[in-house]
């Protein structure tokens, strides 16, 4: 059996991701070949963490747009990401993997409170552990929830899955057709060079708590496998070079 480099991940899925080509809402054959590839890493014995966004149920950017209060719009966002945690939990769930939701937003009914030692125990169990409803604060993206989060953890890299790209590229591919794709980059360069990886909030925690950073696609079956297993894919981001 293939050994894997980390022993515990922080997964970061992009709302937009569990949403398929609709671009809006869930798509039940995306969530279904997420979980079964989350499933993949957990029977290698690895410990799974996951943060997912909402930006394909609403973003706090377009009830800006709409004149609304930015707290407001991004209390939104975050009850959007809780939603798609259900949803993710469930379809893991029918895999018979063991799944809990960790809310940073308290609703008993639904999901557990986030705590910092209860959701270690549960990984160490060999539970999936979803966090929801990002920091609990407005102003931060769920890009910030996973770096914090995993540095609460002690995870030893955030796997980054992306549904349009596939790594880190020196402008937008889609739009540029001379874009490069990086292999390597530090988080210095990430920042300086205004790189859309993640936010500068994200970026400098990850690089304050040396936590390294992998990019990929999560369009292509395996590749949470592959990330995990260390194989050559996307691009790594680390503190130093």
């Amino acid at each position: 059996m293939s050994v894997p480099k980390y022993k515990r991940i922080v997964l970061k899925l992009s709302g937009e991701a569990l949403a398929g080509e609709k671009g809006f809402g869930l798509s039940p054959e995306i969530i279904k070949t997420v979980a079964a590839q989350v499933k993949d890493v957990t029977d290698l014995g690895v410990e799974v963490a996951v943060v997912v966004g909402g930006g394909n149920i609403w973003r706090g950017k377009i009830g800006s747009e709409m004149g609304m209060d930015r707290t407001t719009a991004d209390y939104m966002g975050m009850l959007a990401t809780v939603m798609n945690s259900l949803a993710l939990q469930d379809a893991l769930e029918k895999l018979g993997v063991e799944t809990r939701v960790s809310s940073s937003i308290e609703m008993r009914q639904v999901a557990e409170p986030y705590i910092r030692r209860k959701a270690i125990r549960h990984l160490e169990k060999k539970r999936v552990v979803i966090f929801a409803a990002g920091t609990g604060n407005p102003y931060f993206s769920t890009d910030t929830t996973a770096a914090l989060r995993a540095a609460e953890i002690e995870a030893d890299v955030i796997l980054m899955a992306k549904n349009n790209v596939d790594g880190v590229y020196s402008a937008d591919p889609m739009k540029d057709k001379n874009a490069v794709k990086y292999t390597d980059l530090t988080y210095l360069e990430v920042i300086s060079q205004g790189l859309e990886v993640m936010d500068s909030t994200a970026s400098t925690l990850c690089m304050d708590n040396d936590i390294p950073l992998v990019v990929f696609s999560i369009m292509d079956n395996g590749n949470i496998k592959k990330a995990v297993l260390g194989e050559s894919i996307g691009t790594v981001v680390r503190r130093n070079g």
